[in-house]
């Protein structure tokens, strides 16, 4: 993209979920129209977008009609069907681009990838049988974790070995998916970086958050995280490579372990990111708007932070919460519109000045 979106365009949202709907947000601010496309009837996002398409990814007549209606494409999550990206890209750009996406759903080529621009990663393997996991686990040793290559996601697709016992039921946990078998990271903390990229090469990163999970879900991120000077350094630097060396346009979540030798890189994913909501109340640009902003060549914004900020995500039964967090003072809700409360369901998060 040479020129910047104008406004009035119109920007293709690939998903329908609470960051789409966000981002459809970001959009409105900023003059830009948002085009959903979801599978799903009634998401989030459909209640705050211009317009919707409800149809599978398998749908060649409905993604080309919804290519043809936008000026260009991105999406919320990453597990989007090759072949439907394939439609879409021959008719219109799709940020952040299919390098990053085609890495980013695969954790071995993840893997292989960051080791190979020099970044350090957990041990790991590639596991394909009984056979292939007994021999990572003699090299990698337990506890480890063996996880699904693709489609895994808040604790899902991921078993833990305590022991070589563990083998076999981890490996039934798979159901015959390929997987890959992460050694253990002793680590400090976990933090995540939130970064941006525009097509000009611009690069912009929020501070490190520190996040707390629980049962696979995150929990809390919390800014400033409790690291020192140079760690901080050390993110913006390995956020700042992986974005450039994959050319990437938009903004991409950087999970990282922090650990007494330095910085281990857990994972990327190449859209906004729940660690990042706290931006939307601790900097003047939020994640959002930086993603809009980013994909439709326009400047980055200035994503310093002017406020301490605790994120909470409200999950399940945690909306029963919500009228007391009403009245609680410094205290943002950002509520989802869904409908429907399910454990273990993300459905709003709140942003405490701190």
């Amino acid at each position: 993209m040479t020129n910047p979106l104008p406004t009035g365009a119109t920007i293709g949202i690939l998903g329908g979920g609470q960051l789409g709907r966000m981002l459809s947000v970001a959009a409105a601010r900023l003059g830009l129209r948002s085009h959903i496309y979801e599978p799903g009837a009634n998401p989030p996002a459909a209640d705050v977008a211009h317009a919707t398409t409800t149809a599978p990814y398998d749908d060649a007549a409905a993604l080309t009609a919804f290519a043809r209606s936008v000026d260009l494409v991105t999406y919320e999550f990453e597990n989007i069907p090759t072949e439907a990206l394939d439609i879409i890209e021959a008719i219109t750009p799709i940020h952040p681009n299919r390098r990053a996406l085609g890495t980013s759903q695969d954790r071995l080529v993840e893997k292989n990838f960051l080791q190979g621009i020099g970044l350090n990663v957990a041990p790991f393997a590639d596991i394909t049988d009984a056979a292939s996991l007994d021999a990572a686990i003699t090299t990698i040793g337990t506890p480890a974790i063996l996880k699904t290559r693709r489609f895994g996601y808040d604790g899902k697709g991921q078993a833990r070995l305590k022991s070589p016992q563990d083998a076999a039921t981890a490996l039934a946990d798979m159901a015959g998916a390929p997987a890959i078998l992460e050694g253990f990271v002793s680590f400090t903390a976990e933090i995540s970086i939130i970064a941006a990229r525009n097509p000009q090469g611009e690069v912009a990163c929020y501070d490190p958050g520190e996040n707390i999970h629980r049962d696979g879900i995150l929990h809390t991120t919390t800014v400033p995280a409790k690291i020192p000077a140079r760690l901080r350094t050390d993110a913006v630097l390995l956020a700042a490579k992986i974005l450039n060396t994959l050319d990437y346009v938009g903004v991409m979540g950087v999970e990282l372990f922090v650990t007494p030798q330095g910085l281990i890189v857990n994972e990327i994913a190449p859209r906004v990111h729940n660690s990042g909501h706290w931006t939307q109340n601790g900097c003047a640009v939020d994640q959002f708007e930086q993603h809009i902003r980013a994909i439709a060549g326009w400047p980055l914004g200035d994503g310093s932070r002017h406020s301490d900020v605790t994120m909470e995500n409200l999950i399940g039964k945690d909306m029963d919460k919500v009228p007391a967090l009403a009245r609680e003072a410094n205290c943002a809700l950002h509520l989802y519109g869904k409908v429907e409360t399910k454990a273990g369901r993300k459905m709003g998060h709140v942003n405490r000045i701190t």
